[in-house]
């Protein structure tokens, strides 16, 4: 389904925050605002308990929530524990189904240690293989109590040694949750599916312009351009709200 985006919404775009896998990049102008706040409101991480889930099961269905069950049935289904992630499912379609928590963010994010932040998404094997794991290595650091420096510092490190593994092509994940509380100005958004392309100018797609259905954000920690495409429902079918 094709949304016409208002200008509005458009500039929009460069405020999402990449979450994914991704999914949170902020633009500098939102970090730089917050940055200049006297007192940030997630200045450390919170006790690990606040990043867990009640449950397992709670947390095999928020993760399956953010793609259509069509998909997300057959996808393997990773949770977060106090150890970090685990396959909870196996799965049969190369689909990976995770929540991401606020580490996902660029680590100069004001809220990269936000415990409110959950974010679904359901990666396709060429996201899972490749670009999950940037994710994964910041969550182990994480863990290991590691500051936002030391998590950049090795995380560029291992891109430049290519000990990551790069990018793939056609590597995309959905985000359509309804449940999704992607950062405290964003909350749910809206439902969107996310393409995954390394060093692509955003203007070779289109995004951001007047209309356009396809918003982009790049991520240069990640070495990612993050291009978004909003849909018209959520992963339950429900309608999602219109385009402003």
């Amino acid at each position: 389904m094709r949304i016409g985006l208002s200008n509005k919404w458009n500039s929009l775009a460069t405020g999402i925050a990449h979450i994914a896998l991704l999914a949170f990049v902020s633009a500098a102008a939102c970090v730089q605002a917050h940055a200049q706040e006297q007192k940030p409101l997630y200045p450390a991480m919170a006790a690990i308990e606040k990043y867990l889930s009640p449950d397992e099961q709670s947390e095999i269905a928020l993760a399956r929530s953010a793609a259509p069950a069509s998909i997300s049935g057959d996808a393997e289904v990773m949770v977060f524990g106090r150890d970090g992630y685990a396959t909870a499912v196996k799965g049969s379609n190369g689909f990976v189904c995770i929540v991401e928590r606020s580490w996902a963010v660029a680590t100069v994010h004001p809220e990269f240690w936000n415990p409110n932040i959950r974010s679904p998404n359901c990666f396709n094997a060429a996201a899972a293989r490749t670009f999950l794991s940037i994710y994964l290595m910041k969550t182990r650091l994480v863990l290991a109590g590691k500051s936002r420096p030391e998590i950049l510092a090795a995380t560029t490190s291992a891109l430049d040694k290519k000990d990551l593994p790069e990018l793939e092509p056609a590597a995309m994940c959905y985000m359509m949750s309804k449940q999704q509380y992607l950062n405290d100005d964003a909350h749910s958004w809206h439902p969107h599916v996310m393409f995954l392309v390394p060093s692509v100018a955003a203007k070779s797609w289109g995004a951001n312009l007047t209309d356009s259905p396809v918003l982009a954000a790049s991520d240069p920690e990640e070495r990612v351009t993050i291009f978004m495409i909003p849909v018209g429902n959520w992963s339950d079918g429900s309608l999602a709200p219109h385009s402003p």
